[in-house]
């Protein structure tokens, strides 16, 4: 049986009700919006950053990219309604909207190419730091709780992953902190992927709305336990760890758009105020992960503080933060990738709007189970899509570095190019005049840098594939 396949199933492309959305958001939902959309998993990595950099750069080099992202994050508000950025009329749903209106469609290909590579760079990054963490729960209760062992044995027959640091923390527990205690990352790679292969085919499965809540409480809870773990170790050591010019091996070789704010006050204005709360607060926040987790460890700090083991114990609480860091990708793996589907989809739809396959859905009824809806594009596309995000993660399982790859390629164009150019073309900004100096002056400056950590990403990323 099939039936025509709905507009809903790109709802966030479907801008055609935005019009008549009733908005009640305000500076605070703002803030907690972009909070729980900053402080991810990578917030683990920030005491090995700091700790190639050492005292002084480190901590500078946060505070710089904290005050760059703010700047553009300025320059972005103004960019939500246009001609005006106070009345518009018309409001920017999307950043790639805000680029096509202000610089045009060829502008605006650009942006949309740079933003489906970030997209499809988060799910390459979330796959690996998913198979690091993970190592299923099902085996840690079997091993910590002996009267669900029965039910967890059952449990095993069907889930076969492990989880990687939960079994580490607990071999390391169990046979001490010198012991060999290696596991493969590969298979749960592929265990990742298989959960987001099903995952990726439910309808509208970013809409769930208790999803951002999960992920919101996850994220929060396994950075506080790696804060704390932190200050325990420092703590426990008496002193500080660290130098001021880092390791001694060391060498020196999408914007989402929040359309739920009321007004007045103008949005641009909430934006402003909420970017300068949420920035500050997120960029105290990464200084204390970072500095706490280099004066731990000092030129042995672990590229990621929970799954690189610089921590053993307790080692039920690294278990906790690991099995948070999990649930929390399982969800953002979804967040990221959604929007790339519907973008797709809806460029395949419109290209052949013929087609019988593309365009309807085709039920499904399997045995046990209630009735599905099933579409050949949706399950052929994001089935390649979670299949080369798998694959490309197993090739290249190096966390660090892809995130630098990934930040290298598309800070610059993303964060600094576009929000300059789009303020201009909105202020009518002249030529050679003293703002137009300034901006295309932190422009230019901010280029070598980016192409600097491009490069510098790049040779880690090949380095460590080659050892």
């Amino acid at each position: 049986m099939e039936e025509a396949h709905s507009s809903n199933q790109t709802p966030l492309l479907n801008n055609k009700h935005h019009n008549h959305l009733h908005r009640t958001g305000n500076v605070w939902t703002a803030v907690a919006h972009i909070i729980t959309g900053v402080i991810g998993a990578g917030v683990l990595s920030l005491a090995w950053s700091m700790a190639q950099l050492g005292w002084i750069a480190g901590p500078l080099a946060m505070v710089l990219f904290a005050s760059v992202t703010l700047i553009s994050t300025y320059l972005l508000c103004n960019c939500y309604k246009t001609p005006d950025p106070e009345v518009g009329p018309v409001r920017n749903r999307s950043y790639i909207d805000a680029v096509n209106m202000n610089l045009g469609k060829t502008n605006a290909r650009v942006c949309g190419l740079f933003v489906q590579v970030g997209l499809y760079g988060m799910g390459i990054a979330y796959t690996i730091t998913s198979a690091i963490s993970l190592r299923c729960v099902v085996k840690v209760v079997a091993i910590d709780f002996p009267l669900f062992r029965g039910m967890v044995l059952v449990a095993n027959a069907y889930f076969t992953c492990e989880c990687r640091a939960i079994q580490k923390s607990n071999c390391y527990h169990n046979e001490g902190h010198n012991a060999e205690c290696y596991f493969g990352d590969a298979q749960y790679m592929l265990a990742f992927g298989v959960v987001q292969l099903i995952l990726s085919q439910i309808n509208n499965f970013h809409n769930i709305q208790w999803l951002s809540v999960v992920a919101a409480f996850m994220s929060f809870a396994y950075s506080i336990v790696g804060l704390g773990l932190g200050i325990a170790k420092v703590v426990g050591n008496g002193y500080i760890k660290g130098s001021i010019r880092g390791i001694s091996t060391s060498t020196t070789g999408e914007k989402v758009w929040l359309d739920t704010l009321k007004s007045p006050p103008s949005e641009k204005d909430t934006m402003k105020t909420a970017s300068i709360i949420s920035i500050s607060a997120t960029t105290f926040f990464y200084l204390c992960c970072g500095a706490l987790g280099y004066a731990a460890f000092g030129d042995k700090t672990p590229g990621n503080l929970l799954t690189g083991f610089g921590f053993y114990e307790p080692y039920w609480l690294i278990d906790f933060a690991n099995m948070c860091i999990v649930l929390h990708l399982v969800g953002g793996y979804q967040v990221y990738s959604q929007p790339l589907f519907a973008n797709v989809e809806k460029w395949v739809s419109v290209r052949f709007p013929d087609s019988g396959l593309i365009h309807k859905d085709f039920k499904l009824k399997l045995p046990l189970l209630p009735a599905f809806k099933l579409n050949v594009l949706r399950l052929c596309f994001r089935t390649i899509f979670v299949a080369s995000t798998t694959i490309i993660a197993m090739l290249f399982p190096y966390f660090n570095q892809v995130l630098g790859v990934l930040g290298g390629i598309y800070f610059w164009p993303l964060s600094i190019y576009f929000p300059v150019q789009m303020y201009f073309k909105q202020r009518n900004v002249e030529a050679w005049s003293l703002k137009w100096v300034m901006l295309q002056s932190f422009s230019l400056v901010c280029l070598p840098l980016t192409l600097f950590a491009l490069v510098g990403s790049i040779e880690g990323l090949i380095t460590a594939r080659l050892k």
